[in-house]
């Protein structure tokens, strides 16, 4: 590979980590300045550099921006409606006692579709505490279970805005980038319950006192409850945790308050309750119709015989493929979020006050996605993808663990799951052409890959250990080893989804 445009590579995704780490500019500043840095280094003609941001930027936002909008107000929506919380309840009702691990962390899977890992796991956080108490032990592992399970599906599952950037970056077919990532999270589920149930009882005692005792409602010490064996430091429980009398794990449960969010109702009317199958079609609706459009799309070019290059939809797939489209099925969902699950009396102004805070929260991630779109212009532009392609093509490594490694290394560098598969995306783009990798699995490399040690430099892993109690090794120990166990589980599956994608 030419020693100038290696050069611009490195100094590129180095200029990106260093400002995110070191200087006060956040990831999409950095990266910008990183777009600079290498169209100067990699020798590209200035006004070119300029060109190529700008041409990325609009070509990637225009087509996931809307989406990502999207796809953050209809998690606002479940959250303030409770639909969330609904969907929490009958999610443990079905596992049933015993099973409250994986309860918890198929509830944060689910929650983590369309809610931020950060809102999603403060929201849920009282009802993990909620059924340690009735339990009167295992806080710890049904902690981290709620944590790990939303760590999946936020990484690896669209239209959350990470794995849904890397999506349009890569240029793969979303409905199969879904249908993928619920797999790999079906899949991973069991390590993290695994290892919740290993490491959980180790740690009970570990629970700073201030946690333990919003838990437990006591400072004495807890035993693990039905997690199993493990070394709780005591075998009683609290005196004064709250016992069960009917039978019923949530008879305590209480995490939703509708006066918080939607205020009193009007004279005459009351507060309705969210089911969870209702409180599931914003969400499931629009997934529905983009695998849909997915499913009619391959069996019409089975017929047609066009499995690879050009393809001319038939007529009887259009409805589908319109439906099936990300924006309108996500126009639905909003649709059905506002329409379906508040109340007739929510007022005008208040559902538009939580659209503007959901577009608030998604300003940042969608200029980071087009900054990430605009690096990946500017590689292909300058000729870095193209050199790095075949430098990579002269070597052993398999080609589809590229952007996972990339994704490792910035995660590891930087803190931000988002940031390491966009950066990773963006700088993989170029081989997915040259090299023959299929997009899916290269989404799926920059996904995985960011999933590692989630540790000091991550918002997320602050959130986590300060509602779990948990400090210092025993913060590493749960949090960073549970993240770094389904970054490593997903390596095996890459070999298989290669084989079956290649």
């Amino acid at each position: 590979m030419d020693i100038q445009l290696l050069l611009a590579l490195v100094l590129g995704i180095a200029v990106i980590i260093v400002l995110v780490l070191r200087t006060r500019l956040d990831a999409f500043v950095a990266l910008l300045i990183a777009c600079l840095v290498t169209g100067v280094v990699s020798g590209q003609q200035l006004t070119g550099i300029v060109d190529s941001i700008t041409t990325g930027f609009g070509n990637t936002l225009g087509s996931i921006g809307i989406v990502i909008g999207l796809g953050v107000a209809i998690g606002k929506i479940l959250e303030v409606s409770g639909a969330a919380d609904s969907l929490a309840r009958a999610f443990l009702r079905a596992f049933g006692k015993g099973r409250e691990e994986w309860a918890m962390g198929s509830v944060g899977s689910l929650v983590s579709i369309p809610v931020f890992c950060d809102s999603g796991y403060v929201i849920m956080n009282p009802l993990a505490r909620s059924i340690a108490r009735v339990k009167r032990g295992g806080y710890v592992a049904l902690a981290l279970a709620l944590g790990c399970g939303m760590t999946l599906t936020h990484h690896l599952v669209p239209p959350t805005p990470g794995p849904l950037a890397a999506t349009g970056i890569l240029g793969a077919d979303l409905g199969l980038v879904i249908v993928t990532g619920l797999v790999f999270t079906i899949i991973l589920l069991p390590v993290v319950i695994a290892y919740a149930r290993w490491v959980g009882p180790t740690l009970e005692d570990r629970v700073i006192p201030e946690v333990r005792e919003a838990v437990y409602g006591t400072l004495a010490t807890v035993g693990v409850g039905s997690t199993g064996g493990g070394s709780g430091s005591g075998g009683g429980g609290p005196t004064d945790a709250p016992a069960s009398t009917d039978g019923d794990e949530m008879s305590d449960v209480a995490t939703y308050n509708p006066s918080d969010y939607l205020g009193e109702p009007p004279a005459g009317q009351s507060h309705r309750h969210v089911g969870a199958f209702v409180g599931s079609l914003p969400l499931a609706i629009p997934l529905v119709l983009i695998v849909l459009n997915t499913v009619t799309a391959a069996i019409d070019r089975d017929q047609q015989g066009a499995l690879s290059g050009d393809y001319d939809p038939s007529s009887w797939t259009v409805p589908f493929a319109f439906l099936g489209n990300p924006v309108v099925a996500l126009v639905i969902g909003a649709i059905l979020a506002v329409y379906v699950l508040l109340p007739r009396w929510t007022p005008r102004n208040k559902v538009q006050g939580w659209f503007a805070d959901a577009a608030a929260s998604a300003g940042l991630i969608l200029l980071i996605t087009g900054a990430g779109g605009a690096f990946g212009q500017v590689l292909r532009d300058s000729g870095v993808g193209d050199a790095l392609a075949e430098a990579i093509a002269a070597t052993a490594l398999p080609v589809f663990l590229v952007p996972f490694a990339i994704a490792t290394v910035v995660r590891i560098a930087q803190g931000s799951g988002t940031v390491a598969m966009i950066t990773a995306a963006s700088v993989t783009a170029p081989l997915v052409t040259n090299l023959g990798i299929d997009p899916v699995v290269a989404v799926l490399a920059c996904t995985s890959g960011s999933m590692v040690f989630s540790y000091f430099n991550d918002s997320y892993f602050w959130v986590v250990t300060r509602f779990t109690g948990l400090e210092g090794t025993a913060a590493l120990k749960g949090w960073s080893g549970i993240t770094t166990a389904v970054w490593a589980g997903s390596i095996p599956l890459l070999f298989v989804l290669n084989l079956v994608m290649g």
